[in-house]
């Protein structure tokens, strides 16, 4: 009888077909898994990304490949798959389609030369702020047989300036009617980090053709509020107007709030000088600053006839001393819009950023009316070219990019 040492050993084919065969199993299960992970994996462009979740809402079958690789559509697939297939697929091609024309279109020009018509609320910065509303009592509640109508000059103060508060009040019926101002009051108020007392002052409403008022004896009663003849005149914030009402037997109250700036970061500098350089017109603005930090600076631009053409606006990083706020109007701005010459930039107003604070900002001094006339220029003069830069000309390629992939998809599900 043989020892167990002297057994034979297991055939050595038989173990290496074993083996052979494990390794050919192992690399089938990754050669799937591969596959697996390159059709479903997150693509390069938005819109595979679109793809997997408009899928999902839609319970259309998920497509198993991309056109550009020349995959056919398996042939088990029936028509009405065929047809749920299709009209996902031309809802995003739509949807790539308009996101491409929209975003083209949005940044044919500049972010800091744009029409004024896209910011009317920018148009008139410095026209009053107005309001129209029934009277509000000390309760809360509102008084419909009493219309009261306010205006403020201003929101916002830099150093030195100053602002005037109107009320008048009328019937249903639009007559007036008398009223007297029993307290008006100036009050700051509380902000994060703020300690200590806040300001506050009397503030006298009247109808003497004085101290803001616009004419004498026509009903309106006005204030002049200048923070910085008081003990507002290094108060940084926001200030509120409390005033109470007294009218045909009732009483009532209105707030006005404004906020004012008493640093003075940078001042201007001189007069603008216009330039001419590659196709499109810049106005350089000298300014001095004090306080070096980021500016944001906008200006108004009208055509020869008066109408608003483009709000124009600066935001960059300036250092202290002499330096230059550069106002750009864009070339093909210029060329689409066709305004008759001279231009005129006017309403200028700028801040210097305080991040991280509040307040946020520290106003510059503000240029109201006319800032600068230009001279007449032939519009064949100025770039008919759309703007570019590097983001735009990505986002433009990676939208493109999402058209060719639905319009792939489209015309393979529509073709024999």
């Amino acid at each position: 009888m043989r020892s167990k040492a002297q057994l034979p050993a297991a055939p050595a084919p038989a173990a290496a077909g074993w083996r052979a065969w494990l390794a050919c199993i192992a690399g089938g299960l990754a050669v799937l898994a591969g596959l697996a992970w390159w059709l479903d994996g997150d693509g390069p462009t938005a819109m595979q990304a679109a793809t997997a979740k408009g899928a999902a809402a839609t319970a259309a079958p998920t497509p198993t490949g991309w056109p550009a690789l020349g995959q056919a559509r398996s042939p088990a697939m029936s028509p009405e798959e065929r047809a749920t297939q299709l009209a996902v697929w031309t809802e995003r091609l739509e949807r790539a389609k308009h996101t491409l024309a929209s975003y083209r279109d949005g940044t044919r020009y500049p972010f800091e030369s744009r029409p004024i018509s896209e910011h009317a609320d920018q148009t008139y910065p410095n026209r009053p702020v107005a309001e129209d509303s029934a009277l509000r009592t000390e309760d809360g509640q509102t008084d419909p047989t009493i219309n009261v109508k306010t205006a403020q000059s201003r929101v916002f103060m830099a150093a030195g300036e100053s602002v005037v508060f109107t009320i008048a009040a009328s019937d249903r019926s639009g007559q007036p009617v008398a009223f007297t101002v029993t307290q008006a009051r100036a009050l700051g108020l509380p902000s994060p980090g703020r300690g200590g007392q806040l300001p506050q002052q009397a503030v006298v409403f009247g109808d003497a053709g004085t101290q803001g008022d616009a004419r004498a004896g026509d009903g309106v009663q006005s204030a002049l509020l200048a923070p910085a003849q008081g003990p507002f005149a290094q108060y940084d914030g926001a200030i509120r107007v409390e005033v109470k009402l007294k009218l045909a037997g009732r009483e009532g109250l209105h707030g006005f709030d404004v906020y004012y700036s008493p640093e003075q970061p940078a001042v201007w500098a001189g007069p603008v000088r216009e330039v001419v350089e590659r196709g499109s017109l810049y106005l350089y603005m000298p300014v001095q600053v004090s306080t070096p930090g980021r500016y944001l600076v906008s200006g108004r631009l009208d055509d020869a006839s008066g109408k608003p053409l483009a709000l124009l606006s600066f935001n960059d990083v300036l250092p202290a001393g002499l330096q230059q706020i550069k106002l750009t109007v864009f070339g093909k701005l210029l060329r689409d819009l066709k305004p008759s010459f001279p231009l005129t930039l006017r309403d200028v107003d700028g801040y210097l950023l305080k991040e991280n604070t509040h307040p946020d900002r520290a106003l510059l001094p503000r240029l109201m009316g006319t800032v600068h006339v230009s001279k007449a220029y032939s519009l064949n003069g100025f770039s008919a070219d759309e703007w570019t830069s590097e983001e735009r000309d990505r986002y433009l390629a990676e939208y493109g990019r999402d058209v060719d992939l639905a319009q792939g998809q489209v015309d393979q599900l529509t073709g024999p």
